[in-house]
């Protein structure tokens, strides 16, 4: 593995969750395979989980780990190619990298959508310069367009819960919030999901559905409670819309969803890669019953970075 930033970086899904249930076992189990190697994680965005699942993971691996925190650490970057840097903008992206090249074997970034420039954000403006500088390998810590740690991690937890002989059905449900949210998450549980085998269907009011280059043939049905008949699990997420970009069309009818609303599944587990708004997106009722497996999904955090660093780290010399 050379980089990791979706779905298709993963030869085989399958082992890929086979090794990193493994690797639960004994997290341990090879504390020196990245002894004298620096990963460097360098987030322009907030993080808890994907920041600290990733040291952990790293140290796991006896990797040396540097954490920056660009954003408020760094000098302002600037990202344009030949632009006159006379404003506020100190250091450009390109000297930035070439920086990190020097200090690190692995860089890891994380660099949210920034809703402004729909095109800046499907072209992937900052990972892409990542991935042309880099002269390491270049992992996501979760992109304008994907969040493939989180993916894989939800992958790593459906099939810990799953164990009938039949497919699951697996249904990505919208939910409200009080602001634009990037559509990094739908999209990315969405490859992973049609990598995965399982019945899975999209929920989301009219207006709201994903960029038909993730969601490609999977079902989009706009009612909730009938895409919510007889699921196994359920993925709880907010973003804004795609069409519209960046915009929040309005939503008739609650999207919240309930015990009641539960009723109308298989019993399903809930997932959610938080941080979540509690009773806007999801009740407390459901955060804190029987059915929810987000704190689940939120440890297996750690494996899905494990397994990553840990392949990259066999193709380094």
């Amino acid at each position: 593995m050379k980089n990791f930033t979706s779905v298709y970086d993963i030869a085989q899904l399958q082992n890929t969750i086979a090794k990193a249930l493994k690797i639960k076992e004994n997290p341990l189990g090879n504390p020196t395979k990245g002894k004298g190697k620096t990963i460097g994680l360098v987030f322009l965005n907030s993080s808890l989980r994907t920041r600290l699942s990733s040291q952990i993971a790293a140290q796991n691996l006896g990797l040396n780990v540097l954490v920056l925190n660009a954003a408020q650490e760094a000098w302002n970057l600037e990202f344009a190619d030949g632009t006159v840097m006379n404003g506020d903008t100190v250091e450009h992206i390109k000297d930035a990298i070439e920086v990190l090249n020097q200090y690190c074997n692995i860089i890891a970034v994380r660099c949210f959508a920034g809703m402004k420039n729909k095109e800046d954000d499907v072209n992937e403006s900052i990972l892409s310069q990542f991935l042309k500088h880099a002269k390491v390998p270049v992992v996501s810590l979760e992109s304008a367009t994907r969040h493939p740690l989180q993916s894989l991690a939800d992958c790593i937890t459906i099939t810990e819960n799953w164990t009938e002989n039949r497919k699951p059905k697996v249904v990505l449900t919208w939910a409200p919030h009080i602001k634009p949210i990037a559509q990094a998450v739908g999209n990315s549980f969405t490859e992973w999901m049609q990598q995965m085998d399982v019945d899975f269907v999209i929920t989301n009011p009219e207006g709201y559905d994903l960029d038909k280059n993730f969601t490609k043939g999977t079902k989009v049905i706009h009612n909730q409670d009938e895409a919510l008949k007889d699921a196994d699990f359920v993925y709880v997420k907010n973003w804004s819309s795609f069409d519209d970009y960046a915009n929040m069309p309005k939503v008739e009818g609650n999207w919240m969803l309930t015990n009641e609303k539960l009723k109308l599944t298989n019993q399903a587990k809930v997932m959610h890669c938080l941080p979540v708004r509690r009773n806007l997106e999801l009740s407390d009722e459901i955060m804190d019953g029987e059915n929810s497996i987000i704190y689940q999904q939120a440890k297996n955090r750690i494996f899905s970075a494990q397994v990553v660093f840990s392949e990259i780290l066999d193709g380094l010399k």
